[in-house]
């Protein structure tokens, strides 16, 4: 991914938190899950930070949003117990978002910090309209 991309996407995530009068952290990865941009906004909460790492992390080596990932995370589903899994770098809390490029995925979105998981989600989404 592109890093003047990278930085939008950061900048949107940040302008959209700020709209919705909330303070959160956003993570980017890449298709392997490893961060390659990262912000947290001044007076976020601090565990917004591994928040949005794992919405990132989960999106983008899953390839779908995080909290579509809940329905197939119960007993008896194909991701049963995944949030546990791998000391808990997976999540099923929504906010994280995969990037794709060419119907591929390359990479995730992550926001956490927000009391509400739809503001993390918004502010997912204008970051991800930095990279289509």
């Amino acid at each position: 991914m592109d890093w003047s991309k990278i930085e939008k996407a950061i900048k949107a995530a940040e302008a959209k938190a700020k709209e919705l009068g909330t303070l959160v952290s956003i993570a980017i990865v890449d298709d392997h899950g490893y961060l390659i941009g990262f912000s947290r906004m001044e007076g976020a909460l601090p565990i917004s930070s591994k928040f949005s790492v794992a919405k990132a992390y989960t999106a983008g080596t899953i390839g779908m949003p995080t909290e579509d990932i809940s329905v197939y995370a119960v007993e008896g589903k194909p991701f049963f117990g995944i949030n546990t899994m791998l000391g808990g770098e997976f999540t099923i809390l929504g906010g994280g978002l995969p990037v794709k490029s060419n119907n591929r995925i390359v990479g995730g979105i992550g926001v956490g910090g927000s009391y509400e998981v739809k503001q993390d989600i918004a502010c997912a989404k204008a970051a991800l309209a930095e990279f289509e």
